[in-house]
């Protein structure tokens, strides 16, 4: 299997990371507190430069070009929504849209519109349950009841993919616009800087997404993508994490050396970094596996426990290497621990991922000498 990059995937990680360049500690911490929570001047060069459209078509690229900017965004702690406001929603209105639903897409990858896939609901550990937000059909009109929590994105969007139990069984999904009757939302701030907001849905006029049918292989299909997205955030998160806690091992000194002259310390940080290359390996086996077409939870839930895993490791390791200024909101490592804490519980931490795979023991063979 071949892990390097094409020159132009190169290309498009080079010129996201220079695009992403202004976002230094202190500039990140003052965005992040105001409204609407990223630059819209990132946002718009993001689309200049094709990235808010990746994946809706053949020609816009797949899911390699997207791991290449997600890893980028994560390397920079970018509040930019990019996989919950454009890449994950775009990308089921790609797959289920109509023609005329697909030209939303458009307006998406200009930058014009901000989309969220409003899926989770309160209460709910698994992702891939039938939803309890309910669909009602009164002659060709659809209207939807129920909450929706998280919303990553949620705060922002313009448009929303809900996920909604039909009346004859099964989950279907809805376009429904955000500003609509019927629709409220409570934005919230999460303790890593992203935004989101919990969706109330009341008698909220919906159109369905294509035909008015079971779309649980996509919404299945979806989570897949999210959980790719995620893996690749997060390995730029640990990489820039790791190269952080070696460049102060390297500068600060005790006892008159650098700490990196401490054996023990130096030990942890190599186990930093073969958790970082064990993250590498499944964010590419993710992302890999849906670029051949392998839309498997299972493969996922693999992926998804290694990256928390990871995440997890590094994040404590870099604290604790760096001591009390670790975890200092002026200094940079504490966020990275954060963004890494916050994306291990987005769609199921590493225990809830352990239990997919233990799910599935009965489907292997047993060895036995």
């Amino acid at each position: 299997m071949d892990f390097q990059l094409t020159e132009e995937q190169t290309l498009l990680a080079d010129t996201t990371r220079d695009l992403l360049s202004s976002y230094d500690t202190e500039t990140r911490n003052k965005v992040i507190a105001s409204d609407p929570g990223h630059k819209p001047e990132v946002w718009n060069q993001l689309a200049e430069i094709g990235i808010l459209g990746l994946g809706f078509d053949e020609d816009s690229g797949g899911q390699l070009e997207i791991m290449v900017v997600l890893n980028e965004i994560g390397r920079r702690l970018a509040p930019e929504p990019v996989l919950h406001g454009a890449l994950a929603p775009g990308a089921i209105i790609a797959e289920r849209g109509t023609d005329a639903q697909r030209a939303l897409l458009d307006e998406v990858a200009s930058g014009q519109r901000i989309l969220a896939f409003a899926h989770l609901e309160p209460g709910v550990r698994d992702a891939a349950a039938t939803p309890t937000v309910t669909a009602t059909r009164d002659g060709d009109a659809w209207t939807l009841n129920g909450t929706k929590n998280p919303v990553l994105a949620g705060d922002a969007a313009n448009t929303l993919v809900v996920s909604a139990a039909l009346p004859d069984g099964g989950a279907g999904l809805f376009l429904v616009d955000a500003g609509a009757s019927g629709v409220s939302r409570k934005p919230f701030r999460t303790f890593d800087g992203a935004r989101g907001a919990q969706i109330e849905l009341s008698a909220a006029p919906a159109e369905p997404l294509g035909d008015a049918t079971d779309a649980s292989e996509t919404i299945s299909r979806a989570l897949v993508r999210i959980s790719a997205g995620l893996a690749a955030e997060a390995l730029g998160a640990m990489e820039e994490a790791l190269r952080l806690t070696t460049d102060y091992l390297k500068s600060r000194k005790q006892f008159g050396v650098t700490l990196s002259k401490f054996q023990t310390l130096t030990q942890r940080a190599a186990d930093m970094y073969v958790s970082l290359e064990l993250a590498r390996s499944m964010a590419f086996y993710a992302s890999m596996s849906i670029a051949d077409g392998e839309f498997d939870p299972v493969k996922a839930a693999r992926a998804k426990l290694q990256i928390g895993r990871s995440g997890r490791h590094i994040a404590q390791e870099s604290i604790q290497l760096h001591g009390g200024i670790g975890i200092t909101a002026e200094y940079p490592v504490g966020h990275y621990a954060a963004r890494l804490t916050a994306i291990e519980h987005t769609l199921g931490s590493a225990q809830d991922q352990l239990r997919t795979l233990a799910g599935q023991l009965d489907s292997y063979e047993i060895v036995s000498l």
